[in-house]
């Protein structure tokens, strides 16, 4: 049985969906059942770009897989634009895009217009159309002038705006892109960003998933959280960061920072969490405690005598630290 009033609002609908993987052992029992999913819901509207978040496991690939129909739910219900994904699985891909993130899924060795045109050829498309159509996608995303070029020759950012032209060559009513921007340089990542925001405006409802929780706060409308297989927060990202409305964040960035040096911040009184990157030469700790400004004095005398603090910045919580809180409870 289909959802009521799906075609007219829905373009996903979502209930009670679970995923189990069975482990065996050499003799062929059962020696773990894993649950991906566990009973999760949500809708998505038609033209709304809803985002799905959470960290490794959590479920995020495992839900995509089930809606773009490369996976079998164990149970519950899922629908695409009042489609049933588990009985009209050919009508569903013929109305959908999908974009992952990397740079699997397109033919190196020809060029990026040959590409186009026989994914243009794979989704029936009107040939008479697809002539017209695939130059405008071309140069939607920024590769027309390089459209004969081999593709294996493109940067990792130049395929994945090619990726998004081969999910929009059939026009499809739902895009699925996951981590569409992974792996990207700053520029490559904003040039999809921005044509992530277009797509939107032109009235695509679109399901994102990102590791990013910057970019989820920048583009979504709605945001779920999901976590160890289940939905544990779903709202507008403006909602879910009152979750941390009780904390500020203190931002250092800092050089020579030492793990040593987290630990300290870490024990100290009224301290909720301590995020940081000690990657790069210049490092950025995120300190989150109801005390805010207050908490400096204590913040700096902890910190080891060859490091330094370049600056440091009070702010208002982001989407990142409500994410953090749910996803660790």
């Amino acid at each position: 049985m289909r959802p009521p009033n799906s075609e007219v609002s829905d373009a996903i609908v979502v209930k009670g969906l679970t995923r189990e993987y069975t482990s065996r052992s050499f003799f062929g029992t059962v020696s773990k059942v894993t649950k991906a999913l566990d009973g999760i819901d949500f809708a998505v509207k038609k033209g709304e770009l809803f985002g799905l978040i959470g960290p490794n496991g959590a479920g995020k690939t495992t839900t995509v897989k089930i809606l773009t129909t490369l996976l079998t739910q164990t149970s519950g219900d899922a629908y695409i634009l009042g489609l049933d994904v588990r009985k009209d699985l050919y009508e569903i891909r013929r109305r959908i895009g999908i974009v992952f993130g990397g740079e699997r899924g397109l033919y190196n060795r020809v060029s990026a217009l040959d590409n186009l045109r026989y994914f243009s050829d794979l989704y029936g498309v009107d040939p008479a159309t697809a002539r017209e159509r695939i130059p405008q996608l071309l140069k939607a995303v920024g590769l027309a002038d390089r459209a004969d070029e081999r593709v294996e020759k493109y940067s990792r950012g130049m395929k994945q705006r090619l990726h998004i032209a081969k999910a929009l060559v059939h026009d499809p009513e739902l895009l699925v892109l996951d981590e569409p921007t992974i792996g990207l340089d700053p520029g490559g990542a904003r040039d999809i960003r921005n044509m992530i925001r277009e797509l939107q405006k032109q009235g695509k409802s679109i399901l994102l998933t990102t590791h990013y929780m910057f970019e989820a706060e920048e583009l979504c409308q709605r945001v779920a959280v999901i976590s160890k297989g289940k939905i544990v927060a779903l709202d507008t990202p403006s909602e879910l960061k009152k979750l941390v409305r009780d904390i500020s964040v203190i931002e250092l960035r800092t050089y020579g920072a030492t793990a040593d040096y987290l630990e300290a911040l870490k024990r100290l009184p009224n301290v909720v969490r301590v995020v940081a990157d000690l990657d790069s030469e210049v490092q950025t700790i995120r300190i989150q405690s109801p005390l805010g400004a207050d908490l400096l004095s204590q913040v700096t005398s902890a910190l080891p005598s060859d490091a330094k603090i370049i600056d440091r910045t009070i702010k208002e919580p982001t989407l990142e630290d409500a994410y953090l809180r749910l996803v660790e409870e």
